[in-house]
């Protein structure tokens, strides 16, 4: 497996992305094709646009790239509150981590835009800085929690985090010989690596402050306007001090030349070092819209099949530069993360191998239950099937079990019949519950019974 060569090469097939899609689908069409190269090209440092897709792939530095079999995974990038302001930054890839952690150990205080994954990592990691986290819905972690898990959740921001673990990392891969060359383009509209489950780790999130970590959360509320530091001494407004807990504060305005200011849509208004912009993110797909005829999803990303094949001939695509098109399974939807980008890239890459081979495939086990596995906070997070209740309408219930400071476990039931759960904690449930959704076992005998712990679910069921 090799990164981006001089200007010509050739080779069965190509991958363009370095991140975990694409990392994982040039992985496994090494290991199909062991005799093959398998040209992988990054999107950092090398591309900057991809165009002419008639088995030939032209790159920004002038380099063609001949193929058989072409697969895209480039990604996502972040959806800014606002372009072009220096103090609003977005974290999506390793470089952006990157500055991110460089502007931190300068920051007094910073502010969090958005209620996603990336937002919820950021406000426990952080230590030694005041984070006013902003978000537009009542509770945290929208996205993957209901009012009762994020209460849950919330109590661990205000605990003292535990000493930090030595982190197990994942294999990154570099450009041979394009390290400088990396550095020098770093910041020019290239996308680095995505990011994995592990993104913070080894990154030093500390401000200049000597506190663990203070965190106030303004729920509600969007950003109304962003004001530079010379704008905001003209407009001739306050701007609040961070709020203190628990007390009388006497001190109304914030006294401090701050170089940012953003005035919230609750008619609140901070200053701050800089900005942290986590509001989701957009299918990187303008690098190969251009000439190409590709059919597109509703949310942006390249339309695929249940073979991960683009509208495109010979061109697929993973991960979240796309969109899957295909008839899905009652208990999996698509969400842009990285289990789901290791997933496609894998399956992709099995396609793209059949395909060459004249083989049938079916589509892949993994696109029959969702499944996500993560941390927030320092609990393990796991995600079954419909866990938010995600179209299942009214005729649903939700059994509930919660011990406070060690677990979190939701079940979505209808008709008996386990669809979702969300466990939150070292509950030992996800492979017993992961049958029971797919199985479509009738529960209903069971009732409440179900989430008893003095019951051996494990044994229960087997």
């Amino acid at each position: 497996m090799e990164a981006a060569r001089p200007p010509s090469t050739a080779g069965r097939f190509v991958v363009v992305g370095g991140g975990i899609a694409g990392v994982t689908c040039a992985e496994q069409l090494a290991i199909q094709f062991p005799s093959e190269d398998i040209i992988l090209i990054t999107a950092h440092p090398v591309i900057k646009a991809v165009t002419n897709f008639k088995q030939c792939i032209l790159t920004g530095d002038g380099s063609q790239h001949v193929y058989k079999k072409l697969c895209l995974c480039a990604g996502a990038k972040p959806k800014l509150i606002c372009e072009g302001n220096p103090y609003v930054l977005g974290i999506r890839d390793t470089d952006s981590a990157q500055e991110f952690q460089k502007q931190l150990t300068k920051a007094k205080r910073i502010m969090i835009i958005g209620n996603g994954g990336i937002a919820l990592e950021l406000v426990y990691e952080i230590e030694g800085c005041e984070v006013i986290w902003a978000i537009k819905d009542k509770a945290i972690g929208n996205t993957f929690f209901d009012a009762g898990a994020a209460e849950f959740l919330t109590s661990k921001l205000i605990a003292e985090k535990p000493e930090a673990r030595i982190a197990h990392k994942r294999a990154r891969y570099t450009t041979e010989g394009r390290e400088k060359e990396a550095q020098t383009k770093s910041g020019a509209g290239n996308l680095g690596s995505a990011l994995g489950p592990d993104w913070h780790e080894g990154l030093n999130l500390k401000g200049t402050k000597e506190f663990s970590h203070k965190v106030h959360i303004e729920t509600m509320c969007e950003v109304k306007k962003i004001y530079l530091q010379e704008e905001f001494r003209i407009s001739k407004k306050n701007s609040l001090p961070f709020p203190r807990d628990h007390c009388n504060q006497s001190v109304t305005t914030d006294k401090e030349a701050w170089p940012v200011y953003v005035e919230l849509t609750n008619e609140k208004t901070y200053g701050c070092d800089f900005i942290v912009s986590a509001t989701g993110v957009i299918p990187n797909t303008e690098p190969f819209l251009c000439g190409n005829n590709f059919d597109l999803g509703e949310d942006g990303g390249l339309k695929v099949d249940a073979h991960m094949h683009t509208s495109v001939s010979d061109v697929y695509a993973a991960g979240d530069i796309c969109t899957a098109s295909w008839p899905p399974s009652p208990f999996w939807q698509q969400m842009r993360l990285w289990t789901q980008a290791r997933q496609m890239g894998w399956y992709a890459a099995k396609c793209m191998a059949a395909a060459s081979l004249g083989e049938p495939i079916d589509l892949d086990f993994s696109f029959e239950l969702f499944a996500h596995v993560t941390k927030f906070f320092n609990y393990k997070v796991v995600l079954l099937g419909k866990y938010n209740a995600q179209g299942l309408g009214s005729d649903h219930e939700l059994m509930l079990r919660c011990t406070k400071g060690q677990e979190y476990v939701k079940v979505v039931m209808q008709d008996g019949q386990m669809m979702g759960a969300v466990l939150i904690g070292e509950t030992d449930l996800e492979e017993t519950f992961e049958n029971l959704i797919l199985n479509q076992t009738d529960l209903s005998s069971y009732g409440e019974d179900l989430l008893d712990p003095n019951i051996d679910l494990e044994d229960y069921f087997d």
